[in-house]
Protein backbone atom coordinates (compact mmCIF):
# COMPACT_ATOMS: atom_id res chain seq x y z
CA UNK A 1 0.00 0.00 0.00
CA UNK A 2 2.45 2.71 0.77
CA UNK A 3 4.86 1.29 -2.26
CA UNK A 4 1.92 2.43 -4.41
CA UNK A 5 1.45 5.29 -2.83
CA UNK A 6 5.12 6.47 -3.11
CA UNK A 7 4.70 5.60 -6.79
CA UNK A 8 1.03 7.24 -7.63
CA UNK A 9 2.48 10.42 -5.56
CA UNK A 10 5.65 10.20 -8.14
CA UNK A 11 3.46 10.23 -11.08
CA UNK A 12 1.23 12.55 -9.67
CA UNK A 13 3.82 15.12 -9.47
CA UNK A 14 5.81 14.77 -12.00
CA UNK A 15 2.91 15.37 -14.16
CA UNK A 16 1.61 18.11 -12.09
CA UNK A 17 5.60 19.51 -13.10
CA UNK A 18 5.37 19.13 -16.65
CA UNK A 19 8.20 15.82 -16.41
CA UNK A 20 10.49 18.66 -15.44
CA UNK A 21 12.47 17.16 -12.55
CA UNK A 22 13.97 20.57 -11.26
CA UNK A 23 10.18 21.63 -10.72
CA UNK A 24 9.91 18.43 -8.83
CA UNK A 25 13.23 19.19 -6.92
CA UNK A 26 11.67 22.91 -6.22
CA UNK A 27 8.07 21.23 -4.86
CA UNK A 28 10.07 18.63 -2.43
CA UNK A 29 12.29 21.60 -1.51
CA UNK A 30 9.58 24.08 -0.51
CA UNK A 31 8.18 20.93 1.52
CA UNK A 32 11.15 20.48 3.01
CA UNK A 33 11.66 24.49 4.01
CA UNK A 34 7.80 24.39 5.29
CA UNK A 35 8.41 21.63 7.72
CA UNK A 36 11.29 23.97 8.79
CA UNK A 37 8.97 26.65 9.42
CA UNK A 38 6.26 24.80 11.16
CA UNK A 39 9.02 23.43 13.84
CA UNK A 40 9.97 27.05 14.20
CA UNK A 41 5.98 28.27 14.87
CA UNK A 42 6.64 26.56 18.15
CA UNK A 43 7.68 29.07 19.46
CA UNK A 44 5.05 31.56 19.43
CA UNK A 45 3.34 28.64 21.67
CA UNK A 46 5.84 27.14 24.50
CA UNK A 47 8.59 28.92 26.71
CA UNK A 48 10.84 25.88 27.01
CA UNK A 49 11.82 22.74 25.48
CA UNK A 50 13.09 19.85 27.91
CA UNK A 51 16.57 18.86 27.33
CA UNK A 52 15.47 14.99 27.09
CA UNK A 53 13.30 16.21 24.25
CA UNK A 54 16.09 18.20 22.20
CA UNK A 55 18.03 15.00 22.27
CA UNK A 56 16.03 12.57 21.35
CA UNK A 57 15.13 14.75 18.33
CA UNK A 58 19.01 15.59 17.26
CA UNK A 59 19.51 11.78 17.53
CA UNK A 60 16.51 11.27 15.32
CA UNK A 61 17.82 13.77 12.68
CA UNK A 62 21.06 11.91 12.40
CA UNK A 63 19.59 8.56 12.24
CA UNK A 64 17.94 9.73 9.50
CA UNK A 65 20.42 11.48 7.81
CA UNK A 66 23.02 8.91 8.46
CA UNK A 67 20.69 5.71 6.48
CA UNK A 68 19.92 8.70 3.58
CA UNK A 69 23.15 9.39 3.06
CA UNK A 70 23.93 5.77 2.22
CA UNK A 71 20.23 4.45 0.64
CA UNK A 72 19.44 8.11 -1.39
CA UNK A 73 22.78 9.10 -2.66
CA UNK A 74 26.04 7.00 -1.96
CA UNK A 75 24.53 3.72 -3.33
CA UNK A 76 22.52 5.31 -5.78
CA UNK A 77 25.36 6.75 -7.70
CA UNK A 78 27.31 3.88 -7.50
CA UNK A 79 24.52 1.70 -9.12
CA UNK A 80 24.31 4.98 -11.48
CA UNK A 81 28.19 4.80 -12.38
CA UNK A 82 28.66 1.16 -11.89
CA UNK A 83 31.83 2.27 -9.76
CA UNK A 84 32.72 3.64 -6.94
CA UNK A 85 35.22 6.15 -7.93
CA UNK A 86 33.63 8.86 -9.46
CA UNK A 87 30.89 8.52 -6.21
CA UNK A 88 34.06 8.45 -3.81
CA UNK A 89 35.76 11.81 -5.16
CA UNK A 90 32.22 13.32 -4.90
CA UNK A 91 32.62 12.06 -0.80
CA UNK A 92 35.84 13.43 -0.47
CA UNK A 93 34.69 16.92 -2.00
CA UNK A 94 31.06 16.86 0.10
CA UNK A 95 33.41 16.19 3.15
CA UNK A 96 36.00 18.97 2.30
CA UNK A 97 33.43 21.40 1.33
CA UNK A 98 31.71 21.29 4.94
CA UNK A 99 34.89 21.03 6.74
CA UNK A 100 35.64 24.56 5.11
CA UNK A 101 32.74 26.00 5.87
CA UNK A 102 32.72 24.40 9.23
CA UNK A 103 36.39 26.04 10.38
CA UNK A 104 35.70 29.40 8.54
CA UNK A 105 32.17 30.39 9.15
CA UNK A 106 32.24 31.03 13.12
CA UNK A 107 28.63 29.76 13.88
CA UNK A 108 27.23 28.54 17.76
CA UNK A 109 26.64 25.23 18.71
CA UNK A 110 23.48 24.73 21.19
CA UNK A 111 25.43 22.58 23.76
CA UNK A 112 28.91 22.35 22.58
CA UNK A 113 29.09 26.09 22.25
CA UNK A 114 31.73 28.67 19.85
CA UNK A 115 33.19 27.41 16.87
CA UNK A 116 35.04 29.65 14.52
CA UNK A 117 37.02 32.62 14.04
CA UNK A 118 37.33 34.12 17.55
CA UNK A 119 37.68 37.92 16.81
CA UNK A 120 33.88 37.83 14.93
CA UNK A 121 32.47 36.34 17.85
CA UNK A 122 32.15 39.82 19.69
CA UNK A 123 30.46 41.28 16.10
CA UNK A 124 28.29 38.68 15.68
CA UNK A 125 25.14 38.15 17.72
CA UNK A 126 24.11 35.01 19.36
CA UNK A 127 21.19 34.44 16.77
CA UNK A 128 23.19 35.19 14.05
CA UNK A 129 26.04 32.41 15.30
CA UNK A 130 22.54 29.89 15.65
CA UNK A 131 20.93 30.25 12.68
CA UNK A 132 24.71 29.86 10.67
CA UNK A 133 24.83 26.51 12.65
CA UNK A 134 21.66 25.16 11.36
CA UNK A 135 22.06 26.61 7.61
CA UNK A 136 25.31 24.76 7.69
CA UNK A 137 23.22 21.76 8.54
CA UNK A 138 20.47 22.23 6.07
CA UNK A 139 22.45 22.74 2.98
CA UNK A 140 23.58 19.05 2.60
CA UNK A 141 19.64 17.84 3.31
CA UNK A 142 18.40 20.71 0.49
CA UNK A 143 21.19 18.84 -1.81
CA UNK A 144 20.45 15.83 -1.02
CA UNK A 145 16.80 16.55 -1.65
CA UNK A 146 18.18 17.86 -5.35
CA UNK A 147 20.61 15.49 -6.44
CA UNK A 148 18.09 12.42 -5.57
CA UNK A 149 15.09 13.57 -7.52
CA UNK A 150 17.76 14.23 -10.34
CA UNK A 151 18.54 10.56 -9.94
CA UNK A 152 15.14 8.77 -9.08
CA UNK A 153 11.80 10.54 -8.60
CA UNK A 154 10.05 8.03 -6.03
CA UNK A 155 13.46 8.00 -4.44
CA UNK A 156 13.79 11.72 -3.98
CA UNK A 157 10.65 12.27 -2.72
CA UNK A 158 11.19 9.43 -0.20
CA UNK A 159 14.52 11.38 0.89
CA UNK A 160 12.52 14.58 1.11
CA UNK A 161 9.52 13.19 3.48
CA UNK A 162 12.07 12.01 5.58
CA UNK A 163 14.48 15.04 5.88
CA UNK A 164 11.09 16.89 6.35
CA UNK A 165 9.75 14.50 9.29
CA UNK A 166 13.51 15.43 11.22
CA UNK A 167 13.30 18.99 10.23
CA UNK A 168 10.01 19.85 11.95
CA UNK A 169 11.93 18.70 15.30
CA UNK A 170 15.10 20.84 13.72
CA UNK A 171 12.84 23.88 13.62
CA UNK A 172 12.24 23.77 16.97
CA UNK A 173 15.11 23.23 18.45
CA UNK A 174 16.75 26.17 16.54
CA UNK A 175 13.95 28.76 17.32
CA UNK A 176 13.10 27.66 20.95
CA UNK A 177 16.63 28.56 22.66
CA UNK A 178 16.44 31.69 20.50
CA UNK A 179 13.51 32.88 21.92
CA UNK A 180 14.17 32.10 25.28
CA UNK A 181 17.60 34.46 24.72
CA UNK A 182 16.25 36.71 23.32
CA UNK A 183 12.87 37.21 24.64
CA UNK A 184 11.06 37.40 21.16
CA UNK A 185 8.93 35.32 19.23
CA UNK A 186 8.75 37.05 15.43
CA UNK A 187 12.45 37.12 15.28
CA UNK A 188 13.19 33.48 16.01
CA UNK A 189 10.63 32.22 13.63
CA UNK A 190 12.03 34.38 10.85
CA UNK A 191 15.26 33.06 11.09
CA UNK A 192 14.16 29.56 11.53
CA UNK A 193 11.92 30.28 8.38
CA UNK A 194 15.20 31.68 7.02
CA UNK A 195 16.97 28.62 7.42
CA UNK A 196 14.26 26.22 5.79
CA UNK A 197 14.50 28.61 2.57
CA UNK A 198 18.16 28.17 2.47
CA UNK A 199 17.67 24.61 2.09
CA UNK A 200 15.39 24.64 -0.10
CA UNK A 201 17.10 26.81 -2.72
CA UNK A 202 20.26 24.54 -2.12
CA UNK A 203 17.69 21.83 -3.36
CA UNK A 204 16.90 23.86 -6.34
CA UNK A 205 20.67 24.86 -7.26
CA UNK A 206 21.71 20.96 -7.13
CA UNK A 207 18.71 19.70 -9.81
CA UNK A 208 19.45 22.85 -11.95
CA UNK A 209 22.89 21.87 -12.05
CA UNK A 210 23.18 17.95 -11.90
CA UNK A 211 20.10 17.72 -14.10
CA UNK A 212 22.01 19.72 -17.01
CA UNK A 213 24.94 17.90 -16.57
CA UNK A 214 24.05 14.37 -15.68
CA UNK A 215 27.25 13.00 -16.14
CA UNK A 216 28.75 14.46 -13.49
CA UNK A 217 25.63 12.87 -11.19
CA UNK A 218 27.45 10.56 -9.54
CA UNK A 219 29.67 13.12 -8.11
CA UNK A 220 26.96 15.17 -7.05
CA UNK A 221 25.36 12.47 -5.13
CA UNK A 222 28.74 11.32 -3.56
CA UNK A 223 29.10 14.87 -2.41
CA UNK A 224 25.69 15.57 -1.08
CA UNK A 225 26.26 11.80 0.79
CA UNK A 226 29.91 13.04 2.44
CA UNK A 227 28.84 16.20 3.58
CA UNK A 228 25.63 14.96 5.29
CA UNK A 229 28.32 11.67 6.64
CA UNK A 230 30.60 14.56 7.79
CA UNK A 231 27.25 16.44 9.59
CA UNK A 232 25.79 13.56 11.08
CA UNK A 233 29.28 12.19 12.46
CA UNK A 234 30.97 15.14 13.34
CA UNK A 235 28.38 17.69 14.70
CA UNK A 236 25.30 16.03 15.17
CA UNK A 237 26.80 13.09 17.50
CA UNK A 238 29.48 14.98 19.46
CA UNK A 239 26.72 17.09 20.32
CA UNK A 240 24.12 15.07 21.84
CA UNK A 241 26.59 12.85 23.59
CA UNK A 242 28.53 15.75 24.48
CA UNK A 243 28.17 14.43 28.16
CA UNK A 244 27.64 11.69 30.87
CA UNK A 245 24.32 12.21 31.03
CA UNK A 246 21.05 9.55 30.72
CA UNK A 247 21.61 8.59 27.16
CA UNK A 248 18.96 5.73 26.45
CA UNK A 249 16.40 8.50 24.85
CA UNK A 250 19.39 9.34 22.78
CA UNK A 251 19.85 6.14 21.23
CA UNK A 252 15.80 5.04 20.70
CA UNK A 253 15.62 8.93 19.31
CA UNK A 254 18.47 7.69 16.76
CA UNK A 255 17.57 4.10 15.72
CA UNK A 256 13.86 6.09 15.61
CA UNK A 257 15.09 7.69 12.62
CA UNK A 258 17.31 4.85 11.39
CA UNK A 259 14.14 2.83 10.82
CA UNK A 260 12.01 5.48 9.82
CA UNK A 261 14.68 5.93 7.29
CA UNK A 262 15.08 1.90 6.18
CA UNK A 263 11.22 1.93 6.32
CA UNK A 264 10.88 4.41 3.69
CA UNK A 265 13.30 3.59 1.59
CA UNK A 266 11.90 -0.20 1.67
CA UNK A 267 8.76 1.31 -0.13
CA UNK A 268 11.11 1.67 -3.30
CA UNK A 269 12.32 -1.98 -3.24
Amino acid sequence: MLEGFIEWLSEWILEAAGGNVVVVALYASLFVALMTSLGSLVALFAKRLPERSMDFSLAFAAGIMLVASFTSLILPGMEYSNSFLPVGVGIFLGVLLIYLIDRYVPHEHIYKGFEGSKELKERLKLAWLLIFTVIIHNLPEGLAVGTSIVYDVPTGLVTAIAIGIQDFPEGVIVALPLAVISKKRLTPIALGVLSGVAEAVMGVVGALLFNSARGILPYGLGLAGGAMLYITVKEMIPEIYRKKAESTAITIGFFAGFYVMLILDSMLR
